[in-house]
């Protein structure tokens, strides 16, 4: 049995996930996070157990590629698989480079979600095939030149939250919030 955790901020995402993994035979939910910082604290209980990580990396709390990385250095064996609203062409490489097996973007075929799981499941890695053609046909070195391509992941995620709509000391407090965490700073 493949054991996969559901990580995403929308309960109706998590109840539709669960019921599409429900009807395969050799899958089960073992669990389920609702933001970035239930997920990494989940990740850390004794009990805690299974194949692959399902993980939305656009929740509250922790967020983004500062997740995915802290995520890997507390189960570096741990397949995660990136599920996320944003195109591959914006963002997959940038969620491999930082330690997932492997990128779907939340716009893919339902049969293309299990295929992930399964793969990744055997520390196999996962490219759609729209992801594997731009990364061999499409993926240019001039795109370097785009200013959004040589933000750092940190200026990117600032980039995401002030797109989000989030005022300017908002984001400041969470960082620094996130930061002391991260660093085991306690501030009181």
């Amino acid at each position: 049995m493949i054991k996969v955790f559901i990580a995403d901020d929308h309960a109706i995402i998590r109840e539709g996930l669960k019921k599409i993994l429900k009807e395969e035979p050799d899958i089960i939910v073992a669990g389920e996070a609702q933001d970035g910082v239930d997920v990494f604290e989940k990740i850390q209980k004794p009990d805690f157990e299974c194949d692959v990580l399902l993980l939305d990396m656009n929740m509250p709390g922790r967020i983004g590629i500062d997740l995915l990385s802290d995520l890997k250095i507390v189960k570096p064996e741990l397949p995660i698989l990136v599920l996320s609203k944003h195109s591959e062409d914006k963002f997959a490489l940038r969620t491999l480079k930082a330690g997932a097996a492997g990128y779907l973007w939340k716009d893919a075929a339902l049969d293309e979600l299990v295929i992930a799981i399964r793969k990744i499941s055997t520390k196999g890695r996962y490219l759609s095939n729209a992801l594997a053609e731009y990364m061999a046909f499409d993926f240019v070195p001039e795109m370097d030149a785009l200013a959004q391509v040589q933000l750092s992941n940190r200026e990117r995620e600032i980039m995401f939250m002030l797109a989000e709509g989030k005022k300017v000391n908002d984001i400041a407090n969470e960082l620094v919030l996130r930061n002391c965490l991260k660093n085991n700073v306690y501030i009181n």
